[in-house]
């Protein structure tokens, strides 16, 4: 029987190699190093490896089955019969709770689309849910073109409007403002919104890295490289999951503007731990 060869997913070397900035080809080997071990490279390719042939649901049930996570969801009774909506939540570890809301979501339906960034293409095995959209720039027009075909079709879509993980504001660790396109979207698509809560934190270390380079005004989000390092410290450990109850689309009225509706939202999903105890 032949032995599979070995991917490499993750390949930072590569990634720098081919990278336009100057700055990232300079770098010294001992700092790629660096880099290697704080984004766990060797770590993130052999469980992809570990998981080659799956993808979809079974691939992400042999994720949590790989850091042994215990999920326990509050309120699985409020996800409709009818999956077509958005499963809207809040994003405070940026790998895990995207992990977590496709399989919930995908376990009850049988499939999803996920609204994702492009880093996801290093993990094909996820393909067959995510439509990429491009955070930090312009989508190109064959990406906006499958963008609103799956939001005219009759996919269940998860989504965090945020647009990315949580970070220290205000003196306190919460999501950005949402977005205010989602709401939009859920009225144009007539979609209900369904409400997640995940509670939970990356370490003080991801904090810090994001408070230093913001003090120092550095525009590069340089926390994000140990958003798979954070995946890791999750092993062995409780996640707590809290779904509310759909928010009717027709709700969004023209009584506040999208970006207020989705501030409300937002603020909804606040809430749900509250109404829990």
């Amino acid at each position: 029987m032949t032995k599979k060869k070995f991917k490499k997913y993750v390949d930072i070397d590569k990634i720098v190699g081919e990278s336009d900035s100057k700055v990232l080809q300079k770098l010294p080997k001992y700092l790629l190093t660096l880099i290697k071990k704080v984004v766990r490279q060797k770590e993130l390719n052999e469980v992809l490896n570990k998981l080659s042939d799956s993808e979809g649901l079974v691939f992400l049930e042999g994720m949590i089955k790989e850091l042994n996570l215990t999920i326990k969801i509050d309120g699985i009774e409020n996800l409709p019969e009818d999956g077509r909506c958005f499963f809207a939540a809040n994003h405070p570890f940026g790998v895990l709770d995207g992990l977590i809301l496709t399989h919930t979501v995908s376990t009850k339906y049988g499939g999803l689309k996920a609204i994702a960034n492009d880093a996801f293409q290093f993990v094909p095995q996820l393909n067959p849910f995510i439509v990429e959209v491009n955070v930090y720039g312009q989508s190109s027009k064959d990406r906006i073109r499958l963008l609103n075909e799956t939001y005219d079709s009759d996919m269940p879509i998860t989504h965090f409007p945020a647009g990315e993980v949580s970070r220290r504001y205000n003196g306190k660790i919460q999501d950005a403002p949402w977005q205010k396109s989602f709401i939009g979207k859920a009225i144009s698509s007539r979609r209900n919104i369904v409400p997640f809560h995940f509670s939970g934190r990356n370490s003080r270390l991801f904090y810090s890295v994001f408070m230093l380079r913001r003090f120092l005004g550095i525009k590069l989000n340089l926390e994000l490289v140990l958003l798979p390092r954070e995946l890791f410290r999750s092993r062995n450990k409780t996640i707590t999951l809290i779904i509310g109850k759909p928010i009717a689309y027709q709700s969004f009225n023209h009584e506040k503007s999208h970006y207020d509706w989705a501030q409300e939202v937002r603020q909804q999903v606040y809430d749900l731990p509250k109404r829990e105890k």
